[in-house]
């Protein structure tokens, strides 16, 4: 297919730029080269014509816009969602907030203030995205998984996950932790480390530190400790009362 057609069909949910085959999240090859094909293509356009005066972008990927029937709710005040991204109906969008191109969005979900989803990102149904969370964009590589963040997930404020971290069904990452393919990730509970990047449903994760290696006493001699992410419990009623919240918020 050419870009254009995987465009459409990325805004309507009919392609996706990952999908789940047995229970693995896999990068669609086609469709993330499709997307860079897309700017190769694209030429530098001015849209005042679309009531964006002084922005400037690929004349191709212009910012999307709604209508009361697709049912999102795209509150004014500076957000953008960029073409060949899919939002779906419910979702709801506070500004500033921005959406890039082959990120889909599904039902129910918030993307808060200063909050970005990344080109690619998968962002499951009931999701909420606090404030100023980042989740970042893979395009290139091109077999690269990018971020996925499964149904019914809270992500807490100033949270950054990057470099193709998975968040599986119902899992709770509160506020401040970073998440990326170098940050270790301590099941507390399990008592194991995580290596693959991918978060187990239902974990409730915080921001946690570890000592730094014996192969720097200058570092271990201070105290300095590093980053890294610690699962504490995993999802009980008690956490579910503490969320519940964001229903009345709707």
């Amino acid at each position: 297919m050419d870009w254009e057609t995987v465009l459409n069909k990325l805004e309507t949910g009919e392609l996706r730029a990952a999908n789940k085959v047995d229970g693995k999240w896999v990068a669609n090859t086609d469709v993330k080269k499709a997307i860079l094909d897309s700017f190769k293509a694209g030429e530098l356009k001015e849209f005042s014509d679309t009531g964006h005066k002084g922005f400037v972008d690929k004349h191709n990927l212009a910012a999307r816009m709604f209508k009361p029937e697709d049912r999102v709710r795209m509150v004014p005040g500076g957000s953008s969602v960029r073409r060949g991204s899919y939002v779906s109906e419910g979702v709801i969008i506070m500004p500033p907030a921005y959406i890039n191109v082959g990120a889909f969005v599904d039902a129910g979900s918030m993307v808060d203030s200063h909050a970005l989803v990344g080109s690619c990102a998968q962002i499951g149904k009931n999701v909420h995205l606090s404030a100023a969370v980042q989740i970042g964009g893979v395009l290139e590589p091109i077999g690269a998984s990018p971020v996925v963040i499964e149904d019914n997930c809270f992500i807490g404020a100033g949270t950054s996950i990057v470099e193709g971290i998975q968040v599986l069904e119902g899992a709770v990452v509160a506020p401040g932790v970073i998440l990326s393919k170098g940050t270790p990730i301590y099941d507390a509970v399990n008592e194991t480390v995580i290596k693959d990047g991918i978060i187990p449903a239902g974990a409730v994760v915080v921001p946690g530190s570890r000592p730094v290696s014996e192969k720097l006493p200058w570092a271990k001699e201070l105290g300095l400790s590093l980053n890294c992410a610690i699962i504490v419990k995993y999802r009980d009623s008690k956490t579910d009362e503490s969320l519940q919240l964001e229903d009345f918020l709707r």
